[in-house]
Order: C-alpha cells, then structure tokens, then sequence
C-alpha cells in the first residue's frame, strides 16, 4: 500500500491504520467519537495527503477544464474553488472533485486518493485542447485544520494575513510558518476549516508546527473513521459509496453542480436525455428510530416494498443516532415517512429526514 510523507508521525502517535484506496492511512487515534466531536466544538488535525492532485495549465486549459466539468467553470475567477463532477458519455460520474484556478489557463484539479490513475488517464483522453496535464500528487501534501478555533490557530503562523478573511470556497498563496502554502477555506467536515496544500518534502514540518498548537487548543488529529462520520452529517456524498460510474448525478442528489445551459461538457446529452425521461432513483437521508446501524448494501422497504439500499450509514456522535444515505426508487416520500431497514435478517424502523442531518459552520 501507498503511505503519506507523514505516516511516520501517524506511527509515532499510535495511530491505528487502515486500507482506504490503495493507502495505509490513521483510521483513529483516540477513538472515533472523540476525535469526531472535537472537530464539533474545538479543532481537529488532519492528514489527507492521499488525495490526487492534477494541474492543467498552458493554453486550452480553460476549454479542457470546462469540457470535463458538469459545473460551469467560465464562473471561476482567479483564486476560487469550483465543486463539480467529472461524467462519461453515458452520464456516469467518474469522479467528485475541486477545480482550483490559479491564473488563465492555470488549475490545480484535486481528486479522490482511490480514483488519481483512472481520472487522470480521462484527462488525458479527453485532451484535446494542446493543454499540459501533469499529475503533482506525488509532490504535494494536503494537511486539513477544521473546527471553530481553526481560524485562531492559522492566524498564530500567518502573520501577514487575517485567515478569517478568506471567504468560503477561495484560497490564497502565502506561507504557513514560513512554508509556501495554498491556504483554501474549504473542508470535508462542514465546519469552519482550511485545506492546507504543501510540498510533500515540507509536510511534517507544517505538521509539527500546527501539531502542538492543536494540542494546545485541547483537539486532536484526526483519523479517517472521523472523517466519514463528520462528512456523513454534513451531508456530503463519498465517492464509491454514495456514487460511481453507474450513477448519474440527478440520482444522488448533485444535479445542482449540473449547468446544462449554454455550454457544452462531457454527458451533456446523455444527462439532458436522463433529465427528459424522468429520473428513476433518488438519494435519501435517513435517522434510524432504534440502536441498529444501517450499514451500506443494506435493503430498505416501504410498507413491505424493496425500494432501494442503503449507501452510506454510521452512528452520528453528534445527534446520538445512526443516520445514512440511501438510493430508493424515485417517488414522492414525505419527509416525514417512515421506511424499514433490514439488518441481519430484522426490519429496523427509520425515517427519511433532510439532509445536511445537523447545521454547522463554514
């Protein structure tokens, strides 16, 4: 398996690992809960240097990100961040993802760890613009500080620059405790927080200055196991589980990053043509109304009726509940309807709920 340029540090913290796309990385430290809640209400640490890293620059690298993109990336300007999907032909997503511009002509793509080879092979495929593709993953780490004293922290290594000032899904090039850092107010938790990109040969000593100051603070680092419970109440979708090749992205519940009008992108037709027939499936939440935990691949029914499946499930340490998403037949549910789980071979009672699941921070 492939390890982070920190995974020394997660060992010397005792950090429990786990396979996750091909990586080793720190499924926990602590325990799930603990580090999940200190997100919550204080500050969490977090190494996600697994995840890919593309840069498109040169001339026609505006046409290929915004024939790539299902979201309109003409709305980008210098130093913003654009969610958006990646689709086939058939309307599939190949992959979630952020579309950094630096300049004109100048984007870093960040991708999902698991899917860096298959989205980078599309890229290239897809290249018809003279545009220059490099894969940086290799070279760049992405170390993530989230919580409602992120902003605090960051400020005590940034003393040319109030953090606080960067608004929600933009970035800025500046340093970390002298470090060149792509500082980017954005997160995977859905709370206030900072994506944090440096050189792979600089990240355990950003690492080792915002470590202590964490500490300090009374949080933690944080583990994958935290990582999905945190995105799992916030309502973001987890590419693998939630969504893949075979989903498009009305059925799971994205087909707001979708701008069909006056622009043409990869599946546009095949995503128009989707759209005019009618979508079959739609994504869900739900909060289980006993202890069970809905876990993915498990059945969920409506009076007696096999409707779909659960996608994603886990206990929520904030709500003291297990919660999911679910790809049920596409139908008119009231919020408020109940629907069964099977677990093990039981109906366990739920019902479906709005998603994001709890408000937090940005």
């Amino acid at each position: 398996m492939k390890r982070t340029p920190l995974y020394e540090v997660h060992k010397n913290l005792n950090a429990k690992f786990t396979e996750f796309g091909g990586w080793e990385m720190p499924l926990q430290y602590s325990s799930i809960v603990k580090e999940h809640l200190s997100v919550r209400s204080i500050v969490g640490l977090f190494d996600l240097s697994h995840m890919g890293e593309i840069e498109v620059s040169e001339q026609g690298a505006n046409e290929l990100v915004q024939k790539l993109s299902t979201n309109d990336t003409s709305r980008l300007s210098d130093g913003r961040v654009l969610y958006t999907l990646f689709c086939n032909e058939t309307g599939g997503i190949v992959d979630d993802l952020l579309i950094y511009r630096h300049a004109d002509n100048h984007y870093m793509l960040v991708v999902n760890a698991a899917n860096i080879e298959k989205d980078l092979a599309w890229v290239e495929t897809c290249n018809d613009t003279g545009a220059v593709v490099k894969d940086i993953s290799q070279d760049t780490a992405l170390i993530a500080l989230q919580g409602p004293k992120s902003i605090d922290i960051l400020n005590l290594f940034v003393p040319e620059r109030d953090v606080s000032q960067i608004s929600f899904f933009r970035f800025v090039v500046d340093k970390v405790a002298r470090i060149p850092t792509i500082i980017s107010r954005t997160g995977y938790t859905g709370e206030t927080g900072f994506e944090l990109y440096v050189s792979a040969s600089a990240a355990e000593d950003l690492w080792k200055v915002l470590y202590p100051a964490v500490i300090a603070a009374e949080g933690h680092p944080i583990g994958l196991g935290a990582r999905d419970t945190l995105r799992l109440e916030a309502g973001l979708r987890l590419y693998g589980m939630d969504m893949n090749d075979d989903t498009n992205p009305f059925e799971v519940g994205l087909g707001r990053f979708v701008k069909l009008k006056n622009r043409q992108f990869i599946g546009k037709k095949a995503l128009l043509s989707e759209k005019k027939k009618g979508i079959t499936k739609q994504m869900i939440g739900f909060q289980m109304l006993d202890r069970a935990v809905a876990r993915p691949g498990y059945a969920v029914y409506q009076q007696g009726k096999h409707i779909g499946d659960v996608t994603s499930g886990a206990p929520s340490p904030t709500l003291k509940c297990s919660i999911g998403f679910a790809s049920i037949e596409s139908q008119a549910v009231p919020e408020t309807e109940k629907i069964d789980i099977e677990i093990r071979g039981k109906m366990h009672p739920a019902k479906i709920v709005k998603v994001p699941f709890l408000s937090t921070g940005t």
